[in-house]
């Protein structure tokens, strides 16, 4: 049982400890969040803290001082009790009533299913095995290879109430993605396990992305008891409610992998970067070399990037650095915009000081020093001064998974512009002259995965917007021809139709409902979306990577 601290003024508070803390929300109003001390440290005879607001992300950790932390509530971290031994025996552990009962039911399962002539059967799936798997179905539908779902469009002329009386029968089950940092326990590297209940009535198969179910868009619907059917969601879709989670990606530039989040990792070590007329407060924590990590300011040439301890540092630095762009070929000018590609093996300089800086404000990745394997899309604003850093993507070479974005990153200073978005849509712009359909690599951030969602929301319904009636006939689109002509994969075309609660069963069939909000939402939302790419300025040739021996 966790203790509570009875006299606040004769306790110390050590790692570990647990208690309210103050801090200001975005209304700038005082709220006292649950925090855990992770570090202590005494500056000028004064103790600072430094604290993670529990079920807040980490880039809002920060040292505090004694006077922001509520003593009376303090918890102290459970001591870890050591294993006991059972009848005094060495090694033995004690039994437990979950253990035991586990223990119980397993050999009731296989006295149960046991074979009269001692013939051995296969071990039955265990609870927790059942309670999590896949339903057989969706199994079948996703490895059947069967015709694409037709998606067709009807004015509002043709609805009335049988709309309400076509779908008051059917049994619903809808699954939608939630981008808050308090995730359920049930949540694990970004894929949810939901067990989802039979449902009565007569089986139907509620699978948008297979075989010959017919989908129709029934546009402007005003009728708000429209039902969404439940469709299985992508295997590669971060917020999968079906999906296995799986180990780690050990590939990437940036990868994910938890094994190194210690005490170390998990506190911010650089103070202030300074990258040219900016200073970015970092959000998380970076491998730079240790002797950087005390001082106040750490200097960034903002052109090759390269870190320096001091502003006189700087200065004598910028006399011998000539660079005024990033190293590599610009293949998109259009105004001040301007993308350049590096190549990983030729700039390893470059790209593993591009990676120390984004690790600053990727939590979700671990750096590795390879990068060899990878591209990275530098894009740039143009000034008298030079092509200053925006943001940037990185992906691999040769990606056996269809990825063609392994890291993404805007820039604090220029975040909430349009720049993100630019970013996705030019990385799709690059599958779409490969002749290719791509996704980002998972787990995304919680703002990547906003970022995604808007843009496939956007794209997805800018398509289904167009498509106009044919000889009086409402007009069709297929899932598949929806991904061909955007190049976004086909899970995430399903999962964000999912997402925007577009799928809806009517007369027999799957369509998909426009209703008024959402159309003049989008519509909103594409007079804010000045900054757009043009085919036109983009100069780019795909090379074929797997026929060069060394990259």
């Amino acid at each position: 049982m966790t203790k509570m601290a009875d006299n606040a003024s004769s306790v110390d508070i050590v790692e570990g400890c647990r208690l309210p803390v103050l801090r200001k929300n975005q209304e700038h109003e005082d709220e006292w969040p649950l925090a855990e001390i992770l570090s202590v440290k005494e500056v000028s005879s004064r103790k600072l803290y430094y604290v993670h607001y529990i079920d807040f992300n980490k880039r809002l950790d920060e040292w505090v001082t004694g006077d922001r932390l509520d003593m009376k509530k303090l918890q102290f971290p459970k001591k870890e009790a050591k294993t006991p031994t059972k009848n005094g025996l060495p090694g033995s552990r004690p039994g437990s009533p979950e253990r035991d009962v586990r223990k119980s039911l397993e050999l009731n399962a296989q006295s149960a299913s046991a074979p009269s002539r001692g013939k051995t059967l296969p071990t039955p799936l265990s609870a927790h095995n059942e309670l999590h798997a896949t339903p057989e179905i969706n199994n079948h539908d996703i490895k059947k290879e069967e015709p694409d779902p037709v998606v067709q469009i009807t004015p509002r002329s043709d609805l009335t109430n049988n709309v309400s009386k076509c779908l008051s029968g059917v049994c619903t089950g809808l699954v939608k993605p939630h981008f808050n940092n308090n995730f359920p326990k049930s949540f694990k590297n970004g894929t949810a396990r939901r067990l989802i209940p039979p449902q009565p009535g007569r089986k139907r198969k509620a699978n948008c992305g297979g075989a010959d179910e017919m989908i129709k868009v029934l546009q402007y619907n005003n009728n708000p008891q429209s039902a969404s059917v439940f469709l299985p969601p992508p295997e590669d879709s971060q917020d999968s409610s079906d999906g296995v989670p799986t180990a780690p990606r050990m590939t990437g530039s940036l990868v994910s992998d938890r094994s190194h989040d210690d005490i170390v990792t998990r506190m911010k070590n650089i103070e202030c970067i300074e990258l040219g007329r900016h200073r970015l407060k970092p959000w998380y924590f970076s491998p730079y070399p240790q002797e950087l990590t005390t001082l106040p300011i750490l200097y960034l040439c903002e052109f090759c990037l390269k870190y320096l301890k001091s502003l006189k540092c700087l200065q004598r630095h910028l006399t011998k650095c000539h660079l005024r762009h990033p190293p590599g070929n610009e293949i998109y000018r259009k105004g001040t915009i301007s993308f350049f590609e590096i190549d990983g093996r030729k700039n390893k300089n470059y790209s593993q000081n591009l990676c120390l800086l984004a690790k600053c404000f990727l939590d979700h990745k671990t750096l590795y020093y390879d990068t060899d394997p990878f591209l990275f899309y530098v894009m740039t604003e143009y000034d008298s001064k030079g092509f200053h850093i925006v943001g940037y993507y990185s992906k691999e070479k040769e990606s056996t998974e269809d990825y063609n974005v392994a890291c993404i990153l805007t820039l604090p200073p220029y975040q909430r512009r349009g720049y993100g978005k630019l970013l996705i849509e030019f990385s799709y712009e690059l599958s779409k002259v490969e002749g290719k359909t791509g996704t980002p690599e998972k787990p995304l951030s919680d703002l990547g995965l906003l970022s995604y969602r808007s843009y496939w929301s956007q794209t997805i319904l800018e398509i289904l917007m167009e498509l106009k009636p044919d000889n009086g006939e409402r007009p069709q689109i297929t899932i598949n021809e929806i991904s061909e002509i955007t190049s976004v994969k086909k899970e995430d075309v399903i999962s964000t139709l999912q997402y925007l609660n577009l799928i809806n069963y009517y007369k027999g069939q799957y369509i998909l409902t426009l209703s008024e909000d959402i159309v003049d939402g989008h519509e909103r939302a594409m007079q804010k979306r000045h900054l757009r790419i043009d085919s036109k300025c983009l100069h780019f040739t795909p090379k074929d990577w797997s026929k060069r021996g060394k990259w």
